[in-house]
């Protein structure tokens, strides 16, 4: 059930136009591609965005589903990243804290060095499964396809906004992207001739 302030949490039930605009953020509403796009030269912008990135975004159906798939993609980076995050701080953490309180005193040599090999192999396996999670999901082609087409698509309803279309402030309400946004046309042309397949 939506909460109070428009947030919402996962098992919320979203109206037919409505979308979450960040992870455990507020609902938003599409704004339709007949104001988005009234201006002509916005409507240009989109048009050749759409040839460039193989997506319509003049299409408010593939738009809100495309804004729907990005906040699960944002969803499922949070949840990796604290899935291996939060144990390699917590154990890197007490593993530091833990050598200069305690190890560091003991006497023998080899308990010392074998107390810093266990916690080296430890934290290192850490690191490890937090990169391959990170590159598994950052890396995904078709998720970078995503963000590269929500990222066009937040430039173009700031160019509407600065046209003087009716456009809430930081609407879509995601970020510029620092990263793994690029677009990789080859697979989105193998994914779309697996859904003309179907």
């Amino acid at each position: 059930m939506r909460s109070q302030g428009g947030f919402v949490d996962d098992s919320t039930e979203l109206d037919e136009w409505e979308f979450i605009g960040r992870r455990g953020g507020a609902v938003s509403r599409l704004v339709p591609g007949e104001v988005l796009f009234a201006d002509p030269q916005v409507k240009v912008c989109a048009q050749a965005a759409g040839r460039e990135l193989l997506f319509d975004f003049t299409d408010d159906r593939a738009v809100l589903s495309m804004l729907r798939s990005r906040h699960d993609d944002e969803e499922v980076m949070f949840s990796n990243g604290t899935k291996w995050g939060v144990p390699l701080a917590v154990i890197g953490l007490f593993a530091v804290i833990y050598w200069a309180g305690v190890v560091r005193y003991w006497e023998s040599s080899a308990a010392r060095n074998g107390y810093l090999a266990i916690a080296s192999v430890l934290i290192l396996l850490l690191v490890f499964f937090f990169i391959r999670s990170a590159v598994k999901t950052w890396g995904d082609k078709s998720r970078q396809n995503l963000r590269s087409r929500a990222h066009k698509y937040r430039e173009l309803a700031h160019a509407a906004r600065r046209a003087g279309m009716d456009v809430p402030n930081r609407y879509p309400h995601y970020g510029p992207y620092p990263f793994a946004a690029n677009f990789h046309r080859e697979t989105a042309l193998a994914e779309s001739d697996e859904e003309r397949e179907r």
